[in-house]
């Protein structure tokens, strides 16, 4: 039996069909050039994350973040299922990942360690290829980053599931 960890919190911006909020959280304030961001309810906390949706939030990710907060992290949206690859790509802080088949059950966590930072003498081709892959191992939409240690402190686990607004998250994905 799966055991519901997470509830999608649906209050927020107008301005998509999914419970988001601007930096300033003001109903009537346009979301333009500010990170989106879900509520998200995991193992009795609730969480802030922004929302990866794009191919360009995507491959930023949480880089050059050193602290995203106890209750932070990010929401990863996919436009499809399909096998995926976390990286620890200029993140100076640990990230527990959490990788989510289209239906929002857990299908495999990692704990991704801190690398070494890019050196003065490395091309970037040479950083990319010396970083650990993290795989989902089968198809996935959705990955959740928080800081490191997190998940198994709240004892979530692989098959667990996470309540989401699955049709409002995938029309905001591309």
């Amino acid at each position: 039996m799966l055991r519901p960890i997470a509830a999608l919190l649906l209050a927020g911006l107008a301005c998509v069909p999914l419970a988001c909020a601007d930096e300033a959280t003001a109903p009537s304030t346009p979301n333009a050039g500010r990170a989106r961001r879900v509520w998200l309810a995991l193992g009795g906390e609730t969480f802030t994350l922004e929302l990866a949706t794009d191919p360009d939030t995507r491959y930023r990710g949480l880089s050059g973040r050193g602290d995203i907060g106890r209750n932070g992290g990010m929401l990863f949206v996919y436009p499809d299922a399909a096998l995926r690859g976390m990286v620890m790509r200029d993140c100076p802080a640990p990230l527990d990942v959490a990788f989510l088949d289209a239906g929002g059950r857990i299908v495999a966590l990692a704990e991704m360690e801190l690398e070494p930072p890019r050196a003065s003498d490395e091309s970037s081709a040479a950083y990319e290829r010396r970083l650990p892959i993290y795989r989902s191992g089968v198809p996935v939409r959705f990955a959740i980053e928080v800081a490191g240690g997190r998940l198994a402190s709240l004892g979530v686990a692989v098959g667990d599931a996470i309540a989401l607004d699955i049709d409002a998250l995938a029309a905001l994905a591309r």
